[in-house]
């Protein structure tokens, strides 16, 4: 078992992430923004912190990164404290941010310079995800590279999957919030309906999820949407962020997404509310938001 590891960013999703790796056995020095987040760490898991993200990848087996932004990655990376300096020839980085294609692929030319493996793996699965062991990682990498860091991701991930080279994992993610922000623009008109019509929605619910209407994010979001209690889960601001990625490699590709440039919108419209924190199935409270003044009148 690789022993040695790094980690980098420790927010909702990395901060777990990392526990599994030391309960697992492995001796990981973390790196967060705020230090105060890895002393906390730390007291919780033990390992060790660093003061920077290169201190962390000294002779480490491999490093990863779980921050916000492209721009935050490539700082952590291959800023002038960054980890790709002091990683070993043959360590392997995996990044779990949900960031740009070619980012990806630029951080993988950095490492191939450098003699080191390169992973894009963005996760699935949330914050209850990461904390129960149950992500989704997809992954884009060299075969070698991925078969070094299948066993890492797999102590915090129930699916590891290779899709292809460098940038294919953020490719995907790409494809799954496009899925997600329509699943639930469709739940949130749903429910709306159900509201307006003047039916119970969670008694509906109990009957169309035993149908083909059934998803994973009607399973888990329906009654807090139904309760308006949105102060948790996964921010309509990242979600938007990780909509802006997917709209802007489909200008590049060409591929046509004119349901998610209108959900992206919706969000929009959440944000206006000051739901910019809110959890991504705060859509419905848009509806709810249009419709008072109709029933007002």
């Amino acid at each position: 078992m690789v022993n040695k590891l790094a980690f980098v960013g420790l927010g909702v999703m990395g901060y777990p992430m990392a526990g599994w790796l030391q309960r697992a056995g492995c001796e990981v020095a973390v790196y967060n923004r705020t230090r105060s987040r890895a002393e906390a760490w730390v007291a919780e898991y033990g390992g060790t912190s660093a003061s920077t993200p290169a201190e962390a990848a000294a002779g480490a087996a491999a490093v990863l990164v779980c921050v916000g932004r492209d721009s935050d990655v490539w700082e952590v990376t291959c800023g002038p404290s960054g980890a790709l300096a002091a990683m070993d020839e043959g360590a392997v980085l995996i990044d779990h941010t949900t960031a740009s294609a070619d980012l990806a692929r630029r951080l993988g030319h950095a490492c191939a310079r450098a003699g080191v493996e390169f992973v894009d793996a963005p996760v699935s699965g949330g914050e209850l995800g990461a904390k129960g062991g149950k992500l989704t990682a997809m992954c884009g990498s060299s075969v070698h590279g991925f078969a070094l860091a299948k066993p890492i991701i797999a102590h915090y991930a129930q699916c590891v999957r290779l899709l292809g080279p460098i940038g294919s994992g953020q490719l995907a993610k790409m494809a799954n919030q496009i899925c997600i922000a329509g699943l639930l623009q469709g739940l949130s008109e749903g429910l709306h309906f159900c509201q307006m019509a003047g039916l119970d929605p969670i008694g509906v619910v109990q009957v169309i999820s035993q149908g083909a209407a059934q998803s994973w994010q009607m399973d888990k979001h329906h009654r807090r949407m139904v309760d308006g209690e949105f102060e948790h889960g996964f921010a309509v601001d990242w979600m938007r962020k990780d909509l802006s990625l997917a709209l802007a490699e489909a200008r590049k590709n060409g591929s046509q997404l004119p349901v998610t440039a209108l959900v992206d919108q919706f969000y929009a419209d959440v944000q206006g509310l000051g739901g910019g924190r809110w959890d991504t199935s705060s859509l419905i409270a848009r509806l709810q938001a249009l419709a008072s003044p109709m029933r007002s009148s």
